[in-house]
């Protein structure tokens, strides 16, 4: 089975919103309380997400910003 590609140019808007909320599902977005995934007081990981679902940064280029600690 062939995986689709997650690159804005490959995707609509709509695709790229049910990608980052089927993702970020398991956690419920509670971001500032939880740390299930390293983000404790991180801000609300939908809109780290943000740039990506607007069509302006693609995943990758997001979650390497993330752990570099730069993150806009």
């Amino acid at each position: 089975m062939k995986t689709k590609s997650l690159l804005i140019k490959d995707t609509t808007r709509e695709e790229r919103e049910r990608i980052v909320a089927e993702a970020l599902a398991a956690c419920g977005g509670e971001c500032d309380l939880c740390g299930g995934c390293d983000n404790v007081g991180g801000g609300n990981a939908d809109e780290i997400y943000r740039p990506y679902i607007e069509g302006e940064k693609e995943l990758a280029e997001i979650n390497r910003e993330y752990n570099r600690g730069t993150v806009q």
